[in-house]
């Protein structure tokens, strides 16, 4: 069996960060699940066996490796103030949408369980915050969090930097940004769904 793949980066040199409350970012996917967090790590976990994908198994094998992501994820986000979970992406076409959507679902579940507050950006509130555009290729995302948020080292993998703007947003949203961002970029936290919680 093919084990979890596991990506991990550090602060660079030197690098700081505004204090403030600690928020993890959450861009699930079986293959590629993208964490950020405000104490400036990024993790990107997932399956790792493209010659026997997941969506390809008996069920019986599919869950145990879904739910062995699952719970790699989940020790990973660890008990933050804030989860900000990328919303899901229902109009994405191909295989394993069942899967992904299996994966969201218990990753929203489990830190409702354990009464952390969660709150959801969407895609669209994702590239806007980002780049001051509500839509672009995950190229232009990439550029913005190298730019603006220089201290995570992401590796320029997309599902580490699309976990760092959600984060982001949400430090923003707690009114504790991480950087002065501009009114464009800032509409995307006044539009995302936040819980009901003391700021």
């Amino acid at each position: 069996m093919k084990s979890i793949h596991l990506f991990e980066s550090v602060l660079e040199p030197g690098a700081e960060i505004p204090p403030g409350p600690h928020v993890v970012g959450v861009d699930s996917s079986l293959s590629a699940s993208g964490l950020a967090s405000s104490e400036g790590w990024c993790r990107v976990i997932g399956y790792e066996d493209k010659k026997n994908p997941i969506t390809k198994m008996p069920h019986p094998e599919r869950l145990f490796h879904m739910r062995r992501v699952l719970d790699a994820v989940m020790e990973a986000i660890g008990r933050p103030d804030l989860a900000v979970m990328e919303g899901a992406a229902l109009s994405r076409s191909g295989g394993g949408a069942h899967e992904r959507g299996w994966l969201w679902w218990r990753i929203y579940e489990r830190l409702t369980d354990a009464e952390i507050p969660v709150g959801f950006v969407s895609t669209n509130q994702r590239i806007l915050y980002a780049t001051g555009k509500g839509s672009g290729p995950k190229t232009a995302v990439v550029d913005a969090v190298a730019r603006r948020w220089p201290q995570w080292r992401t590796g320029g993998n997309d599902n580490a930097c699309d976990a760092v703007t959600v984060m982001a947003a949400g430090r923003d949203w707690l009114l504790a940004p991480i950087t002065t961002m501009p009114k464009a970029h800032r509409a995307a936290v006044e539009k995302a769904t936040w819980p009901e919680v003391q700021r």
